[in-house]
């Protein structure tokens, strides 16, 4: 049963991540009928901490003995998380509530803790896109998911950037005490008991900056041409070279193949197009290449796992255009 619940911090937390644990368990709402949990935030480095906003400090009296009575235990985004040294005293705290049944959730960088603490070994998690591929270097025996908002591994939740974070603390009170209490706390939030999609959404994905000393002017032609159908033996025509001499230096100089390369910039083009105009699915399956808004809606679900229609929504109001 969820009912004691900490949130531990190190210096430089970041008050939104910590705001969020605090707005979903820190809050009594008994008045509505909404469980109270007992609530504390606690210090792994004395009593008074720093945040990354200039001029704001937090302080509490509880110290890393609070974690030992704690039924979950949330571990917000730090400036430092991802580079720094953790206390000893902190993950011996983490892995000695895991041994005795408790939960660990971590937002954003917080996982990098967990990380440290051994509790990500053999287990899924989430992180912040922008750590992904630092997370996975550090910790290898962990597998990160960098499209998700969160990941449920019982009895560790890792969350990614930000907002996944309320996404990770809803879903652990859905899992624990039902959604109709999941849902009025969102209600209460503003926010939706569920998202659609995961963070892929919300990843930059920039053309790539390497070099590309034999392919750049084919990707060029190709990023000019999106709403054209062309084979690798054109691509290759077009590079004076052979369909496979041609194949194996775009793997070399892209990381890609021609296919997936350009798949991806159609969809890169469509979000584009839905974030900054009006115009129909139609049209916008006919400016990427892929011809029809059932085939756009097709890949764009399989890219970002969620629909055109909710994306657009998404970055421009309920309001906007279907």
């Amino acid at each position: 049963m969820l009912r004691n619940v900490a949130a531990v911090l190190l210096d430089g937390v970041h008050p939104f991540e910590l705001g969020v644990v605090c707005e979903v368990f820190g809050l009594d709402r008994s008045d509505e009928g909404l469980p109270v949990y007992d609530f504390a935030v606690v210090s792994a480095e004395g009593p008074a901490l720093g945040t990354h906003v200039p001029g704001l400090t937090v302080s509490t009296p509880y110290g890393l003995d609070r974690l030992e009575e704690a039924d979950l235990i949330a571990v917000p985004a730090s400036d430092t998380n991802v580079t720094r040294d953790y206390p000893p005293e902190l993950l011996d705290a983490l892995r000695r509530a895991v041994d005795r049944g408790a939960r660990v959730l971590s937002v954003c960088s917080g996982v990098f803790v967990l990380g440290a603490a051994g509790l990500l070994d053999g287990r899924r998690c989430a992180v912040h896109w922008r750590h992904a591929e630092l997370l996975g270097r550090r910790y290898p025996r962990t597998r990160v998911e960098p499209d998700v908002l969160y990941v449920d591994e019982d009895p560790v939740i890792t969350s990614a950037g930000t907002a996944a974070g309320i996404d990770a603390c809803l879903h652990l009170v859905r899992k624990e005490q039902g959604p109709e209490i999941a849902g009025k706390i969102a209600r209460r939030m503003v926010v939706p008991p569920h998202r659609d999609g995961g963070q892929a959404q919300f990843i930059e994905r920039p053309l790539p900056q390497g070099p590309c000393d034999t392919v750049g002017g084919v990707l060029a032609w190709m990023t000019e041409h999106l709403d054209e159908e062309v084979t690798v033996e054109q691509l290759a025509a077009r590079a004076l070279m052979a369909p496979r001499t041609f194949a194996r230096r775009f793997q070399q100089e892209t990381g890609t193949t021609p296919y997936r390369w350009i798949l991806r910039q159609r969809v890169l083009l469509a979000q584009e197009l839905l974030e900054g105009t009006d115009e129909t699915m139609d049209a916008i399956a006919g400016r990427t290449g892929f011809g029809t808004a059932a085939a756009l809606r097709h890949q764009f679900v399989k890219s970002l796992g969620t629909t055109p229609n909710a994306y657009r929504r998404a970055f421009r109001g309920p309001e906007a255009a279907a």
